[in-house]
């Protein structure tokens, strides 16, 4: 079912977007060769246990998952692009590293995902970065009342196609408010003028993400780190976004 929020509802999510993007603007600046995932991890858990807000990976266990998720974001390196759990690694020179956190703040939730390439950066890994963030923009200006979500799906497609890299359809967007996942479910491809027809009070994390030349996934052992199926570069750009008369607001935003 499809919850539309109030504006003070939307508000209140608005607060936890803020602090969700303070949280991945100091991560992303740590973020530099020689830094290990678990220090970055360690100063997640530290912001939310300070601020009294709640993550909504911790014990999170989704079908998809092996048993309760028991870290506080998820960091996926190179070719690793979803649900990276935090571990022994140090970052090195050329590094891409896709950081998703999704938290609450008295019981309205934020998501958002962005993509730092550490150190020195590869021309291409820069090109895959941007065309995610290209893609979101796209998606952002398509989440107006009247389209539908195949205008969203269509419009991060366009972009991945433009560029060349493959779409994979698996894993996508969704609703959120008063739970990470809410209806609806929103791919990153799609055809336009299909779908939920967008309203006010919608709110939805939009997430283009892309591998260089594979639309095909793994998982590893660990039962979360998805990874692209041939190892390729991966990158992954996401904002939580409502859906108002005026047109789109994004929330995940300082």
């Amino acid at each position: 079912m499809v919850e539309l929020k109030t504006p003070e509802e939307i508000e209140r999510m608005r607060v936890a977007g803020a602090f969700v993007a303070e949280i991945l603007a100091e991560v992303g600046a740590t973020a530099a060769v020689g830094v290990n995932l678990l220090e970055l991890e360690m100063i997640v858990r530290e912001k939310i246990r300070r601020r009294g807000a709640q993550s909504c990976y911790w014990d999170y266990a989704p079908s998809f998952g092996r048993g309760p998720f028991r870290n506080t974001i998820c960091l996926s390196v190179n070719d690793a692009v979803l649900h990276g759990l935090p571990f022994d690694y140090t970052l090195r020179d050329g590094d891409v590293l896709s950081m998703d956190l999704a938290l609450s703040i008295d019981g309205w939730v934020a998501d958002a995902a962005r993509t730092v390439i550490v150190g020195t950066p590869d021309a291409e890994d820069q090109r895959l970065v941007r065309a995610t963030e290209e893609a979101l923009d796209a998606a952002i200006a398509a989440a107006t009342p009247g389209n539908r979500i195949g205008d969203i799906s269509a419009a991060i497609s366009a972009v991945a196609h433009a560029h060349g890299y493959p779409v994979n359809t698996e894993f996508g967007g969704h609703g959120l408010g008063r739970t990470m996942h809410e209806d609806p479910h929103v791919s990153n491809a799609g055809r336009a003028g299909r779908g939920f027809r967008l309203q006010p009070g919608l709110t939805l994390a939009l997430e283009p993400w892309f591998a260089r030349t594979t639309d095909r996934i793994v998982t590893d052992p660990d039962g979360w780190t998805i990874r692209s199926a041939d190892g390729s570069r991966t990158a992954h750009s996401e904002h939580t976004v409502a859906v108002t008369a005026d047109g789109a607001r994004v929330l995940t935003v300082v």
